[in-house]
């Protein structure tokens, strides 16, 4: 377990450290726009420093950004995902700090495309070991369980928003490549984790009970239980159905390893749920 957690911690810094990396070196020299509190701390600082002559790095805006939504994903959320989200925050803050800001390329489109998928790549694999990037992930997440609509619709709207505001700051050039890094961002990510917002579990187990306390301590999350039998043993078994958000499959994975490691899952896209499927 410990061991886990260690693997878990180093997969969440070295994606800080490719998050920063694409700040850095592409995407902020080409006044191209990050997704989510990144592009929010990124716009702030430099609408900060020119109408305000308030001079504060991208970094520190991040982490400042963060700490509310930290507190609300503790209570909301979880505190194993939320911990390490904040700790993937924390860093890349630290990380951006240090990796000096420097222009590898004069290509814009270069820099968004390379920005985009080297972001994307920490992004991703944090996502894939169960944590996150923080900010908009947490929100999204929290008012995804409140009002049971896709998780994505909330991101959405916060990118929209910061495309639109850096157009009518900037110029609607930098927007149109600030789209092309955050498609980029989207379909690497994809690549790496799930592209679907919603995913069904569907598992077969003898040991149903254990594992729906295990999954009710760690998920908010109803299920579903049909009795099964194995057509080859005649063995009496149960199949659980479960919906999670993409967050949530790292957990519900290593719950089922952990519980019963025997136990057949399959683990299929969802592309929409009608109804609630959080349990009350």
């Amino acid at each position: 377990m410990i061991w886990l957690q260690v693997k878990k911690c180093s997969v969440v810094l070295i994606g800080a450290l490719l998050n920063a990396i694409g700040m850095n070196l592409f995407l902020i020299p080409a006044n191209v726009y990050a997704s989510g509190f990144a592009g929010i701390a990124q716009l702030l600082s430099k609408v900060l420093a020119q109408y305000a002559s308030i001079h504060l790095s991208m970094g520190t805006l991040l982490l400042i950004l963060n700490i509310p939504v930290t507190i609300l994903g503790w209570v909301k959320v979880g505190k194993s995902f939320t911990l390490f989200s904040f700790i993937s925050v924390f860093f890349s803050s630290i990380f951006l700090q240090i990796i000096p800001v420097k222009e590898v390329s004069h290509d814009i489109l270069l820099n968004a495309v390379f920005g985009g998928v080297i972001v994307a790549v920490g992004v991703g694999f944090t996502l894939k070991w169960g944590a996150s990037t923080g900010g908009i992930d947490i929100i999204a997440m929290v008012l995804s369980r409140m009002k049971d609509k896709p998780v994505g619709s909330y991101i959405f709207a916060l990118n929209s928003f910061i495309i639109l505001t850096a157009g009518y700051l900037y110029g609607w050039e930098k927007s149109l490549y600030t789209l092309v890094a955050l498609y980029t961002s989207t379909r690497v990510i994809d690549a790496i984790h799930t592209r679907h917002a919603k995913l069904t579990a569907m598992i077969v187990t003898k040991k149903a009970d254990e594992l729906k306390k295990a999954i009710y301590a760690k998920l908010v999350r109803g299920i579903t239980t049909v009795p099964a039998k194995g057509a080859f043993t005649n063995e009496t078994k149960e199949l659980m159905m479960i919906v999670i958000t993409r967050y949530e499959l790292f957990d519900l994975e290593r719950i089922i390893k952990e519980v019963d490691p025997n136990a057949f899952t399959n683990i299929m896209e969802t592309a929409s749920v009608v109804g609630f499927f959080r349990r009350d």
